[in-house]
């Protein structure tokens, strides 16, 4: 089958690299507003049990702190918002601020950036209009205590911050926030070299078009995709659309060069009669299928290359948040530290894993009717082939094959000089075939036709779909009953 083993197994190391290593990286947020979680100690150990590497916090609380010292986990801290006026109408108290709560820790406690508010623009108390000077003055605090290279500074927006988010193409920033406060902050974050700050939620959007957004497209499961007439690109997940619409939104102000974390995303595991799918499946698929999607590596449609940071929410569940029961069940742990269900965070954890398909409860909604083009519904997710995509380029896809045809356990014997399906002898043509047998060995599992963006599902086979745009036509429809 492989007449050059030293080759193959170089490859092969290549390509365990390529798709565990290179990919981006989860960290979880840890919010406090509940009487009845576990000490910080424990918490961290928590942490480390689980392999999560980066934990974000929503203040600066000295107990948390002392305890995550030594741990290796690196941290964000937050100065809330009512603090805000404060740090930009005086200096000294921002020098202070970080003084007491930052330098006072690092680099035991290894804090890697400050988040200097959350999601202002929504703030009731109207202190938008003190954030970029807050910004500014805790960066120079940091230049003064020597801290500047270490440790970013960002500021966590909400998708209410764009004007436009659909399609993702027209994505732009609310008109009356871009001269005052989106294009002096995109400078900052260029001058300082550090990146915007996120908080993307695909099930506020799911919950309030359910009629019209496919349940799969929300879950990172297998659909046929939603392309964008503006860009062109095909989008497989809410999630990716709205990361490219605040992508987008840069773009249109000349900051295609800033990167982006996302520092809150997440899935509720109950909530009211009318908070459609709030369900701990739905929650189970939502977050193990992100985990799997960002560690994976590969980035957005629009940003191919943008690996992603994503912070999960959260790490318990908070039974003293105000707000419908959704609120309160955002937790992947009960206080007393179980699992409200069981998925993996790191790449090792990836290996056993797979996307369960269990009926959802709690918001009582199970699927929806695919947007045109934007989910494979529940009766024709049988009915569904992995292929190649040509866009993502002969390197990215060969390394996508060796490990298909490796490590993935892929059945390539029909492309191997001579057999059947061997011709044509190109890239694209082979992973058409090793990635559609990986995805049926896998049992269509979600996430098992994704090969860090190099592959897409289509909901015809791919004879049917090679006639209308496929260049290899021939070729699928004589292999595809052999893949």
């Amino acid at each position: 089958l492989f007449p050059f083993w030293p080759i193959f197994f170089l490859t092969l190391i290549y390509n365990v690299y390529f798709f565990v290593a290179d990919g981006g990286s989860i960290g979880v947020n840890y919010g406090r507003i509940a009487d009845n979680l576990p000490s910080a100690v424990k918490v961290v150990q928590l942490l480390k049990s689980q392999g999560l590497s980066r934990v974000k916090v929503f203040d600066a609380d000295p107990s948390v702190l002392r305890s995550l010292a030594g741990s290796g986990i690196k941290v964000t801290v937050d100065l809330p918002n009512e603090m805000l006026s404060s740090a930009a109408k005086k200096p000294s108290f921002a020098a202070a601020w970080v003084q007491r709560n930052v330098a006072a820790y690092h680099p035991a406690t290894e804090i890697e950036a400050i988040a200097v508010g959350n999601e202002v623009f929504v703030d009731t108390h109207n202190t938008t209009k003190f954030l970029i000077q807050a910004m500014r003055n805790i960066h120079q605090a940091l230049v003064k205590s020597n801290l500047h290279s270490a440790i970013k500074v960002s500021s966590p927006i909400a998708l209410s911050a764009l004007q436009n988010s659909y399609p993702s193409s027209a994505g732009s920033f609310r008109q009356e926030l871009v001269e005052p406060v989106f294009r002096p902050m995109l400078e900052f974050l260029r001058e300082t070299g550090s990146y915007l700050m996120v908080n993307a939620y695909p099930f506020f959007a799911y919950e309030a078009n359910s009629d019209v957004i496919s349940l799969d497209y929300a879950l990172f499961r297998e659909n046929p995709g939603n392309v964008d007439a503006g860009n062109g690109l095909r989008y497989f997940s809410l999630f990716d659309a709205q990361i490219d619409a605040v992508f987008a939104a840069m773009s249109a102000l000349k900051f295609d060069d800033i990167e982006m974390v996302v520092s809150e995303t997440g899935w509720p595991s109950k909530g009211d009669g009318t908070e459609i799918g709030a369900s701990v499946a739905n929650a189970a698929a939502y977050n193990g299928n992100l985990v799997r999607r960002i560690l994976t590596g590969g980035g957005t449609p629009l940003r191919p290359k943008a690996d992603l940071t994503v912070y999960l929410f959260a790490l318990f569940n908070e039974d003293d948040k105000n707000g419908p029961t959704s609120e309160r069940n955002y937790g992947l742990f009960y206080p007393n530290e179980e699992k409200v269900y069981d998925i993996p965070f790191t790449s090792e954890g990836l290996k056993k894993y797979k996307d369960k398909r269990a009926p959802a409860t709690g918001g009582g909604h199970v699927t929806a009717p695919p947007v045109t083009g934007g989910g494979v519904s529940r009766s024709t997710t049988r009915n569904t082939w992995c292929v190649a995509s040509g866009e993502a380029g002969e390197e990215k896809l060969q390394a996508a094959l060796d490990f298909a045809c490796g490590e993935g356990g892929a059945d390539c014997r029909q492309i191997q000089p001579g057999a059947a399906c061997f011709k044509p002898n190109t890239v694209e043509a082979h992973a058409s075939f090793a990635f559609n047998s990986y995805y049926q060995r896998n049992e269509r599992a979600g996430g098992s036709c994704y090969f860090g963006g190099a592959a897409y599902v289509v909901a015809q086979p791919p004879s049917a779909y090679s006639r209308l745009i496929h260049p290899l036509s021939r070729y699928l429809f004589v292999c595809c009953g052999k893949c």
